[in-house]
């Protein structure tokens, strides 16, 4: 059977559509670039906005149009909303989160023991989806109660993988060839504290540094509360990414208790300068929110200088949309949409030039490149894109395809998109 498969979201929705990949591959069936193409189709929806959401319906149904016989939907929104995703033409059957592991064998009919087994080397997945970089996911669901997070709702509790299973699939994203491994989560930072005896992140990243030999490996999206200054002594080892993505959501302590965050903007400082001491130019980026209920002119004002303040090397900002289910859907005093607007530009602007200038310190430095794509060039030779540990994009001229290869970079140049370089002669041994 040829199996296409398509994801909405986050890196969490990503790692779980490569461990469908591995899966659906080991029981004997083809993966296929284009749904055109596809027997089934299987598509990991969003639904952590509704824009998200409304993409999430456009994905099944564009798949239904292009003659895609049978298609799965499961993830958050299908989750939610599984009578909505049921009705979308072509699809056979709606497979909510809880179930999502079990997702591959129960449609092939086969015992989930069939995927006991060491699990095969990791494949990219073809088309427009390959990747040089490997998601893991190393835990899932959250026990926090942020107040505008539907994520909570659809995933559910927080629960951690034993982290044999973690390391089993490093190794075999790295036997397939992957460079770089992700680890994410919903909740990433709390992983471990539901095993027995109880585990932190610090040990997990530690046990992948140490037993595998992973090339680079990344974290995502990190609470601030769940760090410690001690966490970042694991940054002597030069594998492990200097890219510290934290969510900060809001710059005003008042607007940070009615999300129900863990944090204050003093506290979330005082972690950001302690990484900055111990990680030399550490890139920290961040998400935002615009326009959470409430939330007053001065409020945004404090958001807006605290954001410049940080300096941080990039972000995302969203503007808040209400997510039925939340606490925060029914709160008091909505920010008139136009208002949410013009601050998600605001902020956006603050964090591009913050971002600006953090690229434009690495020029005439050499960073670590893993390259994402090769162009061929009418004149001869290759235009590589590609992605340095601190994530910042850097593009370069090559005589060679070196797509999925880290190579040393010497930065010429810093613009809006990204950074220009020169591959370097790596050092001698």
């Amino acid at each position: 059977m040829k199996i296409y498969l398509d994801t909405i979201g986050c890196r969490l929705n990503q790692a779980e559509i490569e461990r469908m990949a591995r899966e659906f591959r080991a029981a004997g069936h083809e993966l296929v670039a284009s749904a055109g193409e596809a027997d089934l189709a299987v598509v990991n929806t969003c639904a952590v906005t509704g824009p998200a959401a409304a993409d999430s319906r456009q994905r099944i149904r564009r798949l239904a149009r292009a003659g895609v016989p049978r298609i799965v939907a499961t993830g958050c929104w299908a989750t939610l909303e599984p009578d909505r995703a049921a009705a979308l033409p072509a699809v056979a059957a709606v497979v909510p989160n809880p179930r999502k592991d079990a997702l591959v064998p129960a449609l092939l009919n086969l015992p989930p023991e069939r995927f006991d087994l060491e699990p095969i080397a990791r494949e990219p997945i073809p088309g427009s989806r390959a990747r040089t970089r490997a998601f893991i996911k190393v835990q899932d669901g959250c026990d926090n109660r942020c107040t505008f997070c539907i994520t909570t709702v659809a995933r559910g509790p927080g629960r951690s993988r034993p982290q044999a299973e973690v390391l089993a699939d490093i190794r075999a994203a790295l036997r397939g060839g992957a460079q770089e491994i992700v680890l994410t989560g919903v909740h990433l930072g709390s992983w471990g504290r539901d095993l027995t005896p109880p585990r932190r992140l610090r040990d997990l990243v530690a046990a992948a540094l140490r037993q595998t030999g992973v090339p680079r490996l990344r974290l995502s999206s990190l609470e601030p509360w769940d760090l410690d200054a001690d966490f970042f002594a694991l940054w002597e080892d030069p594998r492990l990414a200097p890219h510290l993505h934290l969510p900060l959501q809001s710059g005003s302590a008042a607007v940070l208790r009615r999300m129900a965050r863990k944090t204050t903007p003093e506290t979330f400082a005082r972690l950001v300068a302690a990484a900055r001491r111990l990680i030399p130019d550490v890139a920290i980026t961040t998400d935002l929110i615009a326009g959470f209920p409430g939330e007053t002119e001065k409020e945004f004002a404090e958001t807006l200088a605290f954001v410049e303040a940080m300096a941080f090397a990039g972000g995302h900002v969203f503007t808040y949309s209400e997510r039925p289910g939340t606490a925060a859907a029914s709160m008091p005093r909505p920010v008139p949409p136009p208002v949410r607007k013009a601050r998600n530009a605001a902020l956006r602007q603050v964090l591009e030039a913050s971002a600006a200038r953090y690229r434009a310190r690495f020029v005439g430095r050499t960073l670590t490149v893993l390259w994402e794509s090769a162009e061929p060039q009418p004149e001869g030779g290759f235009l590589l894109r590609g992605m340095s540990g601190r994530g910042l994009r850097v593009a370069a001229r090559a005589p060679e395809n070196l797509w999925n290869r880290l190579t040393p970079v010497t930065i010429t140049a810093a613009g809006a998109n990204g950074l220009e370089g020169e591959i370097a002669a790596p050092p001698r041994p």
